[in-house]
């Protein structure tokens, strides 16, 4: 009896084995297709930028010599960008500046926009629910350059907004919105990417546990304090992710200031991207962009990855 106890045993622990081993096999198999992908599309290009950016520039053709061996990395085009960012010669500091502000404000209004639609189609649209969804994901079927065509015909002096304003006829409304307007901008900003903000707001939302807010609700708590103690705290993870979704397509977007404005007052550094990739010699410097896009937007994806973790260890 004894024997066959410990044959069974062995049985089930050479069981145990093989089940950890299929599982250490399965897992990186699961991984390898996304691996691959992330290095083919981003580490990859990554690096050629970077040799691009530390590279030279042909002196005859004005085309870069990128350089692959990081050990012969020539750092003078960033640090020409660089050098004209802050000081006396600093004349692209402006354009990163307004964009940091016009993707603040953009990204707030999208969420003082997104969160209540969200929150009124996941918890309160009830048999309504799949029409609302089929509405917000509408504006994915049209591009977003025929999008901002549209706000074009709207904002002419002779559009749509300009005869609103004269409530038919009855003033004389000749405003030139198109004409380097920072307002303007920022709102088609918001018009461009609420979309991205709303649906990740409404799958988090939809998510939320049902137990913890009828816990609230049977201790007394009103629908505001509810919201304010329950649901928002619960939704505090999506609500940063959303604004990153946001804002981090924002940070390179330059279409939208060149048709809705085409200043130089309210140029982005996107902006100051798409002018040095079109300009012969300059690509090294259309490089050095998007390495400062690239740091500035590390920095909200690891605070978004302090704060999930910290959510994490904190349920």
């Amino acid at each position: 009896m004894v024997a066959f106890q410990g044959r069974r045993l062995t049985v089930r622990r050479r069981g145990e084995v093989s089940l950890r081993a299929r599982h250490n096999i399965l897992w990186p198999l699961l991984l390898a297709p996304g691996t691959v992908w992330l290095a083919l599309l981003f580490v990859v290009p990554l690096y050629v930028v970077l040799a691009i950016v530390f590279g030279g520039i042909d002196p005859v053709f004005r085309t870069p010599l990128p350089v692959w061996n990081p050990v012969h990395w020539n750092t003078a085009q960033f640090t020409d960008v660089f050098s004209h960012i802050v000081g006396s010669d600093g004349f692209f500091g402006p354009a990163l500046l307004r964009t940091a502000v016009f993707v603040l404000l953009a990204s707030m209004l999208c969420l003082l926009i997104a969160y209540p639609v969200a929150y009124y189609t996941a918890r309160l649209a009830g048999p309504h629910r799949k029409i609302l969804l089929a509405l917000l994901v509408a504006p994915f079927w049209i591009s977003y350059m025929m999008r901002m065509l549209a706000w074009v015909n709207l904002l002419q002096t002779n559009g749509l907004v300009n005869k609103t304003l004269s409530v038919g006829g009855l003033f004389s409304v000749h405003t030139d919105w198109l004409n380097g307007r920072s307002v303007v901008v920022v709102l088609g900003l918001v018009y461009g990417y609420v979309p991205y903000m709303i649906l990740p707001l409404y799958a988090g939302l939809d998510r939320l546990p049902p137990h913890a807010l009828e816990a609230a609700r049977d201790l007394g708590a009103g629908p505001f304090q509810t919201f304010r103690r329950v649901t928002l705290p619960l939704s505090r993870p999506v609500i940063i992710a959303s604004v990153l979704l946001t804002c981090l397509p924002m940070l390179g977007d330059y279409f939208t200031s060149d048709l809705l404005s085409g200043s130089p007052e309210t140029s982005m550094v996107g902006n100051l991207i798409n002018n040095s990739v079109l300009t012969p010699g300059q690509t090294g410097q259309a490089g050095a962009f998007v390495l400062l896009v690239a740091v500035v937007a590390l920095v909200p994806m690891l605070f978004y990855v302090r704060s999930a973790r910290r959510e994490g260890l904190a349920s």
